[in-house]
């Protein structure tokens, strides 16, 4: 990504948000962006890169956005436009540029992105356009569909919040409860996504994490919330190993086998102080029960001596707040790292029908039933994990599995 890439991206949310506050239209503040995005890349280049570049980019953002709201007057003669373009010119811009402050409007933008009148696709795609500043075949690309698909899934999202009135707006304290899992719930998937593909040689999933954790860090800015600082944490401590997850030998390494000297320790402390405000709340929340789980990962020091009966007590904590059968996996997998393994084994074996499509249960059941010495069991289930398997560096590690398992055998 060259320079003025780079600074548009950093700096599009911030601007947009402020640009849809005053418009009330998203689709033409993202215009009226454009516009001064490709003003910048013409004249930049020649005059310099200003000091304060978000400020350059709403100034002139904001005089393309007057235009455009001009012409929808002419055309439709609306007094409503009209006064939304005074309110525009109301505001003051002739302060100096190194002065200038963009107004942060972001709270307002995620909550409209992630409103739950949109599908979830929908809402994952339309943030990381507006929030994060990705482009449509950037969002494709990392999420392996057409750029078409998810043009088509921003635009339906846009219409929606049109049609349906969405409002622009932060939620009132007796609404935030029931509005701010959605948001949180959308920056998890972004990371999930990047976190699961294990392609750490893709720029766009390593792009996607880092949209992640700036939304995180964004929304910890934005709203004091334990759940906020939960996720924040969870995230921080999950990225703080990418470096760790593969080689140029090692395409996927587990986290049993990662070197820990290579975890990123400054995210990790960032984490812990994240956790440690969380708890001054004192209201559990799922998103700071896992984060408390990596904590205890990050705190050890090898695979072997990780706190794993802490850790069935928080998945025993997490599954009273919600049930389900992969924290219920995860529990099991705890107890057999802890040297539970018959016990571990029979809880993972009731799991089967609810789990029967999803591909870590059948490696998990394949690692309990090879060190259980039932290698024909173990090569069954590892089958049906990599027929399951639809990343191929994944997939090539548990072939390399199942190769291991047949010569013991």
């Amino acid at each position: 990504m060259d320079n003025l890439a780079r600074i548009f991206r950093a700096e599009s949310g911030q601007v947009l948000a402020s640009l849809v506050y005053w418009s009330r239209d998203l689709q033409l503040a993202e215009d009226a962006l454009q516009d001064a995005c490709e003003q910048a890349s013409n004249k930049w280049p020649i005059q310099g890169i200003p000091t304060n570049t978000g400020a350059w980019l709403h100034l002139v953002a904001k005089r393309k956005l007057i235009d455009k709201l001009r012409h929808q007057q002419f055309q439709k003669n609306d007094q409503k436009l009209q006064l939304i373009e005074e309110s525009l010119y109301a505001q003051p811009d002739l302060k100096p540029e190194t002065e200038y402050e963009v107004p942060d409007e972001r709270l307002r933008l995620i909550f409209t992105c992630c409103h739950p009148a949109l599908k979830e696709e929908a809402q994952v795609a339309l943030t990381l356009r507006t929030l994060c500043g990705l482009e449509v075949r950037e969002i494709a690309r990392a999420y392996l569909t057409s750029e078409a698909a998810i043009g088509q899934r921003i635009t339906r999202a846009k219409k929606k919040i049109r049609d349906a009135g969405i409002s622009y707006e932060v939620p009132s304290s007796e609404q935030l409860s029931n509005r701010l899992p959605s948001v949180l719930k959308v920056i998890y998937l972004i990371y999930n996504e990047s976190y699961t593909a294990y392609q750490g040689q893709s720029l766009t999933r390593l792009d996607l994490a880092d949209e992640a954790v700036r939304l995180s860090l964004l929304m910890v800015k934005l709203i004091s919330n334990p759940e906020v600082l939960g996720l924040a944490a969870l995230v921080l401590f999950h990225n703080s190993r990418r470096l760790s997850r593969s080689t140029q030998l090692d395409p996927y390494i587990p986290l049993e086998q990662q070197n820990r000297a290579l975890w990123d320790h400054e995210q990790i402390e960032q984490a812990n102080q994240f956790i440690q405000q969380a708890l001054q709340f004192k209201q559990r929340g799922s998103y700071q029960i896992q984060a408390a789980i990596s904590a205890l990962h990050a705190k050890a020091t090898s695979w072997e001596t990780t706190d794993w009966q802490q850790i069935q007590l928080l998945y025993r904590s997490l599954l009273q707040l919600h049930p389900s059968p992969v924290v219920a996996l995860n529990l099991s997998i705890a107890k057999a790292n802890a040297g539970q393994l018959q016990q571990a084994y029979a809880d993972v074996l009731r799991l089967g029908e609810a789990l029967q499509h999803y591909q870590p249960y059948h490696a998990a059941c394949s690692e309990l039933e090879s060190q259980l010495n039932l290698p024909e069991k173990a090569y069954r289930s590892i089958t049906k994990a990599i027929n399951l398997t639809k990343n191929n560096i994944e997939r090539d590690f548990l072939i390399k599995k199942q190769g291991l398992l047949v010569r013991k055998g």
